[in-house]
């Protein structure tokens, strides 16, 4: 959490209801994440992590599942739908910078997506840092994503998972981006990526790390704290962390990226959508001008968040088509 008032130098690019958020949350002046052992930084994300979105949308589906992750483990996961019919699936990995977030706090959004788009979505509580670091969240994800693309399992879950999507937000729009290029790999065909202010690079050195280093939501030494859970530095120019640096991208799915324009992640949302581009993949990059990251889940406070929800949706939508 910001523990001061955005840097004038790019405070004025904040739409007003996005300023007036971050001047209340810097007047709370909550600990961050950073200062406290991960156990607690869960336990305080899990508290805050719905209060700016709007209350659970009821479901004619909702179901708790279990999927499985790598090395044999089990892996809690949750079935929203719409419908009773044979839906495709779109599988959501939660943020929470590889070390925070679970089924809960992400339920809200989950939701919204199943409604708006029509297609079920299976959230998975893959394993998090620092008891399970770096590729652990990667290898869970793609044994989870393999296990939807089985037709057993679509026949057991009633659902149409010959058509099948990846997406998350934050480091899960990382993990699914991985997933996205490891699917590639494999040839299972997926039939989009749904990426919502994805960490793309190895390093966060882009000039809006340092243009949004503090007071706009996701902090500096916030994201730090985060890379130091998850990862050795020896490791991070591993694709699997920064997909940026993956030796090719063409053929991977369809992307549909979700980028807050003051955030510090922005500029390599930006650079992954023109990689993706350049390897003849085709991109629907959506860019909200006055919000931050995270943006997406204040949707009680923000019109940015129903919009881009939408967005996704519609997204959705066509590619399942």
């Amino acid at each position: 959490m910001p523990s001061a008032a955005p840097a004038l130098s790019a405070a004025h690019l904040l739409t007003p209801r996005m300023a007036a958020l971050l001047e209340r949350i810097a007047r709370a002046n909550r600990p961050g994440f950073d200062t406290m052992a991960p156990a607690d930084a869960r336990a305080a994300y899990m508290a805050a992590a719905e209060v700016l979105e709007p209350p659970r949308a009821p479901l004619p589906r909702v179901e708790a599942l279990a999927l499985p992750g790598a090395g044999g483990a089990t892996l809690p996961a949750r079935l929203y739908a719409p419908s009773h019919d044979a839906l495709p699936v779109l599988l959501y990995l939660h943020g929470g910078g590889f070390t925070i977030g679970n089924l809960e706090t992400h339920d809200s959004l989950c939701r919204q997506l199943a409604l708006r788009s029509g297609a079920a979505v299976v959230a998975l509580d893959y394993r998090l840092a620092p008891e399970h670091r770096f590729p652990t969240a990667v290898d869970d994800c793609w044994a989870a994503l393999r296990e939807l693309a089985r037709p057993a399992t679509g026949a057991r879950l009633r659902l149409d998972t010959t058509r099948l999507a990846v997406g998350g937000d934050s480091a899960g729009g990382t993990l699914a981006a991985v997933c996205a290029l490891l699917a590639r790999d494999a040839g299972l065909a997926l039939a989009l990526q749904v990426l919502i202010t994805p960490g793309t690079i190895a390093h966060a050195d882009t000039p809006s790390h340092r243009r949004f280093a503090h007071g706009f939501l996701l902090e500096k030494h916030t994201v730090e704290w985060f890379f130091d859970q998850y990862i050795a530095v020896v490791d991070r120019t591993d694709w699997r962390f920064a997909p940026a640096l993956a030796p090719d991208h063409e053929g991977v799915a369809p992307a549909c990226i979700v980028v807050a324009e003051c955030d510090p992640l922005v500029d390599e949302c930006v650079a992954y959508g023109d990689i993706l581009r350049a390897a003849r993949v085709d991109v629907d990059l959506e860019l909200y001008r006055g919000v931050t990251h995270d943006f997406i889940k204040m949707g009680r406070v923000l019109p940015e968040a129903a919009q881009a929800q939408q967005a996704i949706a519609d997204a959705l939508r066509k590619a399942f088509e």
